[in-house]
């Protein structure tokens, strides 16, 4: 289990290389929801999301050997463009690999560093691929199975403890589930009494399975917010959540479309529906606890264009 003390480490390791983002008090969101709501806005985060901290915490810690081996990582986008980016910056030579599901802009932010970019059919072929890449030399920076990588992503959690006012229950988007991991055991160490809850979207549920099964299942992928979609979650995150995490909801790809509009309308922010699905869930924890809640929101990244959130808002008929 990750520590205080490693993502405390995590922090003083990265803080040159990443913003420390800001922690709000949204009027906004507090008016639609009905109680006080803060948002700890990662959208803001360089290169778009949270994933610039686990992506630095690892590449900081490359000895030798590995950088000039150079590194790879699987993503659905924001992993991609984070380790991209940041590996650009420190001159390491990176491969990125990708499903050709994934948002076009960022499969281009992504070309657009210099990285080497290869695509797949799907994300299961995608982690195939990046695994034999592996076993072939390059150093895998794997996006969340890896304990500098929840660190890094603890970091955000850190922030919330220390810049939030009274919380009572935080809601954090999941995918293969480092930054929840991460995020719940800052708070268990720094906020003890707050409950985190967790949110997937349907079609992209390998938290919630993994924890009906008591473990990692694979799972198969649907959902159009593909930076959720991870085939399977890891050991190391499973162990976290099933510890630290009160429950995982999970909510369908219309409503987490509905909520980056409502985040844009309420909350002026733009962001992707792996955000966006924190409303609805928002709605059901507070029908859960009742009066009294103080709702923390990580709204994790922003790398959707006008035209995807329009595109899926088509789709599925919401206005």
């Amino acid at each position: 289990m990750i520590g205080i003390s490693e993502i405390r480490a995590a922090g003083e390791r990265i803080a040159a290389h990443v913003l420390r983002t800001p922690t709000v008090v949204s009027h906004g969101l507090g008016a639609l929801l009905g109680v006080p709501v803060t948002a700890k806005l990662e959208l803001l985060q360089r290169t778009g999301s949270f994933k610039a901290r686990g992506a630095t915490a690892r590449l900081l810690a490359l000895d030798e050997a590995e950088r000039a081996a150079g590194v790879v990582a699987v993503s659905g986008g924001n992993h991609g463009i984070a380790l991209a980016t940041m590996a650009a910056a420190m001159d390491v030579k990176a491969t990125v690999v990708m499903a050709r599901t994934a948002p076009a802009r960022s499969i281009e932010t992504v070309a657009a560093t210099g990285a080497t970019l290869r695509l797949t059919d799907g994300m299961g072929e995608a982690f195939a691929l990046t695994h034999r890449l592996r076993d072939e030399g390059l150093t895998l920076v794997h996006p969340f199975d890896d304990p500098l990588v929840i660190a890094g992503q603890g970091t955000v959690g850190l922030e919330l403890a220390e810049d939030a006012g009274e919380l009572t229950d935080v809601l954090v988007s999941v995918g293969g589930g480092g930054l929840i991991a991460g995020v719940a055991a800052a708070l268990h160490a720094l906020r003890p009494g707050v409950r985190v809850w967790g949110v997937e979207t349907e079609g992209a549920q390998a938290m919630s399975a993994a924890l009906a099964a008591g473990g990692p299942v694979p799972v198969p992928l649907s959902s159009v917010v593909t930076t959720l979609s991870a085939p399977s979650v890891s050991q190391l995150t499973y162990d976290h959540v099933a510890a630290l995490v009160e429950e995982v909801l999970v909510v369908p790809d219309a409503e987490a479309v509905r909520g980056s509009l409502d985040l844009a309308e309420h909350a002026k922010l733009w962001t992707e529906p792996a955000a966006g699905c924190l409303l609805p869930a928002a709605r059901r924890v507070l029908e859960r606890v009742g009066d009294g809640a103080r709702l923390g929101l990580v709204v994790c990244g922003g790398n959707a264009t006008v035209a995807d959130v329009v595109g899926w808002a088509e789709r599925f008929g919401v206005r």
